[in-house]
C-alpha cells in the first residue's frame, strides 16, 4: 500500500474516532439515576484552582473537549501528511514513528479504560500508520525526491 493512501485511511479512522469521542458528549454512558448519582455532586462541589473557582465536572467535560480538540488536529495532520508524503515520504519517517508510540500508547489507555468502539479506531489508526511507514521505507531517494 502506498503511503499517501495508508496515511489517508489513518486520517480517516482517526477522524471517526475524534467523531465517536465528541458525539458521546457529555460522556456519561451510565443509567440515568447513576450518572445523577455521580455528576450530582462532581457539579456541586467548587474549588479554588489558580484564582478561578471550578468543579471536578468542569475538569471532567473540559478534559475530554481538549482531547476531542487534539483528535481533529491528529486526523487532519494525517490527511496533510499523506500530501506531503507524494514528494518526501521517507523525511516523514520520523513524524510517523512519532504518531505510531503515540497511538501505541493511547491503545494501552484504551485497554485499559474504555471499551470496543475507540479499540477498533485506534486499532485501525496503528495499522494504517505501520503500513505507510513500511511504504515510506519502501520509496527509492529517487522517487521521494521528485
Amino acid at each position: 500500500m502506498k503511503t499517501t493512501t495508508a496515511l489517508r485511511v489513518a486520517s480517516v479512522a482517526s477522524f471517526l474516532y475524534f467523531a465517536g469521542h465528541t458525539a458521546g458528549f457529555p460522556w456519561t454512558p451510565s443509567p440515568a439515576d447513576l450518572t445523577r448519582a455521580v455528576v450530582g455532586p462532581m457539579r456541586s462541589s467548587a474549588f479554588e484552582v489558580m484564582g478561578a473557582s471550578r468543579t471536578y465536572w468542569d475538569f471532567y467535560l473540559g478534559f475530554g473537549l481538549t482531547v476531542s480538540v487534539y483528535m481533529l488536529l491528529a486526523s487532519g495532520l494525517l490527511w496533510w501528511l499523506a500530501g506531503v508524503a507524494r514528494t518526501d515520504a521517507r523525511g516523514l519517517r520520523p513524524v510517523l514513528i512519532a504518531f505510531l508510540v503515540a497511538s501505541v500508547l493511547q491503545l494501552g489507555l484504551v485497554l485499559r479504560f474504555f471499551f470496543v468502539a475507540p479499540l477498533i479506531c485506534n486499532v485501525a489508526v496503528i495499522v494504517f500508520l505501520l503500513l505507510a511507514i513500511r511504504g515510506a521505507r519502501a520509496v527509492p531517494l529517487a522517487a521521494a525526491a521528485g
